[in-house]
């Protein structure tokens, strides 16, 4: 509880004090009610039910991606935000980002699911820049069983339209809802890989999970954390990790979402401003680490407004050219690895076996 109650004085200045104890008494009030994965929600609640993935590194990003939402919420809608992570979100970037993103009808919970993730921690597989938390989404519908539809939003990404018109999408019988992955159009050997060794039909239907609407309702009728756990225990994964999980396991069960809810800095497939509902600077197209990503002027339009502007500018500036030069070395890797992967015949046909296996069970 101590480091709930110890929130650094040059973070308390802009704050008043009774704000301070009142946001401190919420993120007491939320851990509380998280413990042993108790759920916040109630059956009979209609709201917009927002998911996010972070640590302290990337909390200012987060604040960005939640300034680009909170400016275009609808005043006939009810927002919740939960931001999950493994008890590294410091209290006082918790009170920052309550502090500058709550509204009458937005309200943001942190959930450290540390207990919850405890069994599957070290069995998920990572690589290169990627930490475990991008394998939270996935469980989502067991952590909240009383909701029945989440959308899950990357921390990279900003929004230029209101989410609830996305979150209201109908999903029918699909698991999830997802645009295909631009990185995915634009690569040759990714496109063999996601059909070779994923499985997909096409490659138009491997979907990016950085913008992912859940049928979390469905997803629990046919126990999709006890496949998603057989799966992560039989095969390997480790090109996009728990979204390859997932195509594999969704495969056929997807709701195409209009590309314009998840725009990639690609050239090739730029949009204009005017059709664009949401940016997503995915893989190394990340404006706080180098100049002339696409899109990175409404990036920055957003950052100037949040409280972490100072700490994203000086990332920016002293972001060293060599990791910049890593990302690009370890992206040839990546796509020389999916062409090895999906050229193994024999590896690809028994990974077939086993999702079909899982599939039927």
């Amino acid at each position: 509880m101590d480091n709930l109650s110890v929130v650094p004085k040059r973070e308390r200045e802009d704050i008043p004090l009774e704000k301070i104890l009142e946001i401190e008494n919420m993120i007491l009030k939320n851990q509380l009610e998280n413990k042993g994965g108790q759920t916040l929600f109630t059956p009979t609640e209609q709201r917009v039910n927002l998911f996010f993935a972070c640590d302290d590194n990337y909390i200012p990003f987060l604040a960005v991606t939640l300034n680009s939402i909170v400016k275009k919420i609808s005043p006939s809608e009810f927002y919740r935000a939960i931001v999950l992570h493994a008890n590294n979100i410091c209290a006082s970037n918790q009170v920052r980002i309550i502090s500058s993103f709550t509204r009458p009808n937005f309200e943001i919970k942190f959930h450290d699911i540390t207990n919850e993730v405890e069994d599957f921690a070290s069995k998920l597989h990572t690589r290169d820049y990627y930490s475990k938390a991008t394998y939270y989404r996935l469980f989502i519908p067991n952590l909240y069983p009383n909701i029945d539809k989440a959308l899950y939003l990357d921390c990279d990404i900003v929004l230029l339209d209101d989410v609830a018109k996305l979150f209201h999408t109908d999903l029918g019988d699909n698991l999830v809802g997802a645009t295909h992955d631009g990185a995915v159009e634009t690569v040759k050997p990714f496109q063999d890989y996601v059909v070779n060794t994923i499985g997909v039909d096409r490659q138009e239907d491997y979907f990016n999970a950085g913008v992912l609407l859940m049928n979390t309702k469905k997803m629990r009728e046919i126990n999709f954390e006890n496949k998603f756990c057989s799966l992560l225990s039989q095969v390997v994964f480790d090109v996009a990790q728990d979204q390859d999980y997932l195509n594999a396991i969704c495969r056929n069960k997807v709701k195409r979402l209009d590309y314009a809810w998840d725009v990639m800095p690609f050239e090739n497939l730029r949009l204009d401003v005017s059709e664009i509902k949401l940016i997503h600077y995915n893989l190394s197209f990340k404006p706080w680490h180098r100049s002339g990503v696409l899109y990175e002027d409404i990036f920055w339009d957003l950052a100037q407004d949040v409280d972490y502007y100072e700490e994203i500018l000086n990332i920016k500036r002293n972001y060293p050219q060599e990791l910049i030069e890593l990302a690009e070395k370890q992206t040839q890797n990546l796509i020389q690895s999916t062409v090895v992967q999906s050229q193994d015949v024999h590896r690809n046909e028994r990974i077939r076996k086993i999702i079909i296996k899982i599939m039927d069970e």
